[in-house]
């Protein structure tokens, strides 16, 4: 079996672009990812056609070997978007060589520990406050309306929700996030009493809705220094999140918040690989791990997952990227010991799942784990054609 082609497959998703890629063989077989071009202006895409190049007539059955040169070609940029293209080649071949021996990639992986796989129902309301009319559902307007949506996650079956702040300064609600570039808030990243209140205040109207029984996630992303973050967690204490998710790149720094607070602190979706990872955890920086797959490789994501189990923390899966992330998400979940919760999309643009020749299967807040070959489904390409692409928005949302 050879590599005959390595293509970018590109569908428009509301506010953003689902990104798929597709490697070809010989025989028929073809390997998909997704990704997400995440604020690097477009420049993922090209980055793993020219990495591509050096895989056309290899057999993509050698992941490991391929991959390891992948990386060596790579090597002076270890970080950033060179790395973060290197996770899809990875999927993608993972998933051939899956479909070659006829079983999905949990199996080839040594077998699913778990199925169904626990969910949380991400950017719950933030997609309600900037998009409503594309995921066609009713617009988040007050804060009424958040413990709403607090009690339809709970009747849904969720264990766990993941919103970002949300202000309710204006006619129309908006997301706090000048760490996105065109974001809304404080250049300087300063914790103002007014958006450390609004947070409280959100936070508090899904608690009203969702009861005790749901955990709460609130994502900061880049939002604060350090002193807005650990005053954000420590005026979240009486609220009980499930976690605070914070991005940072100092070790030290988010020890210092860990050290700091009550609230659990989650982090570590935008590093590529064990050595990034290693100092957050020979720190403590973090009460749980959260990992890009889609960045990473579902391979490299295992070993980043075995390395955090060795000092006895659990991993979370990040998934921003489109349909067929989420079916790379819950082989990762299966498999994996140290196994915390998978990120969902729960609402999102009605189409999304028709890019998939098998829709996953969700049922009070788990995810069935499919059972045809590779990651167990293919992306339908005339369905992409349907969909052009858009101008994507800056940040999450």
């Amino acid at each position: 079996m050879k590599i005959t082609g390595v293509d970018i497959l590109v569908a428009g998703a509301g506010w953003r672009n689902f990104n798929f890629l597709k490697i070809s063989t010989d025989e028929g077989l073809n390997g998909w990812a997704d990704f997400s071009e995440g604020n690097v202006g477009g420049i993922i895409a090209p980055l793993i056609r020219k990495m591509g190049e050096h895989l056309i007539g290899r057999d993509p059955r050698n992941v490991v070997p391929l991959m390891e040169e992948v990386r060596r070609r790579n090597y002076g940029v270890a970080i950033g978007a060179a790395a973060r293209a290197q996770g899809p080649i990875e999927n993608a071949l993972v998933d051939i060589k899956a479909k070659a021996l006829g079983i999905p990639v949990y199996e080839m992986l040594g077998g699913a520990i778990r199925n169904p796989i626990r969910a949380y129902w991400s950017h719950c309301g933030t997609y309600h406050a900037n998009n409503w009319e594309l995921i066609g559902q009713e617009p988040l307007r007050t804060l009424d309306d958040v413990v709403k949506l607090g009690r339809k996650v709970k009747e849904s079956g969720f264990h766990a929700l993941k919103t970002n702040i949300l202000m309710f300064d204006r006619d129309i609600p908006y997301m706090y996030g000048p760490g996105w570039v065109g974001g809304n808030g404080d250049r300087d990243r300063n914790p103002t009493r007014a958006v450390i209140q609004a947070a409280i205040d959100h936070m508090s109207a899904f608690r009203e809705g969702a009861g005790p029984g749901v955990g709460l996630h609130l994502d900061t992303n880049f939002n604060f220094r350090m002193e807005g973050f650990l005053r954000l967690a420590r005026a979240l204490e009486p609220l009980d999140l499930e976690w605070l998710e914070v991005d940072n790149f100092d070790p030290t720094a988010l020890a210092q918040v860990r050290q700091g607070t009550r609230t659990p602190i989650a982090s570590c979706e935008t590093l590529t690989g064990m050595k990034q990872l290693r100092p957050f955890l020979d720190h403590q920086s973090v009460d749980v791990v959260i990992t890009d797959i889609m960045y990473n490789g579902i391979l490299d994501s295992l070993r980043m997952a075995a390395l955090s189990d060795a000092y006895d923390i659990n991993v979370a899966s990040h998934n921003y990227a489109g349909p067929i992330g989420t079916l790379i998400s819950a082989h990762f979940g299966a498999v994996v010991p140290n196994f915390r919760v998978m990120e969902m999309d729960y609402i999102q643009v009605p189409w999304a799942y028709d890019l998939l020749t098998e829709k996953p299967v969700v049922e009070n807040g788990h995810m069935t784990l499919p059972t045809g070959p590779g990651w167990g489904a293919e992306v339908n390409e005339d369905a992409i054609k349907e969909h052009p692409p858009v101008d994507a928005k800056p940040g999450p949302v």
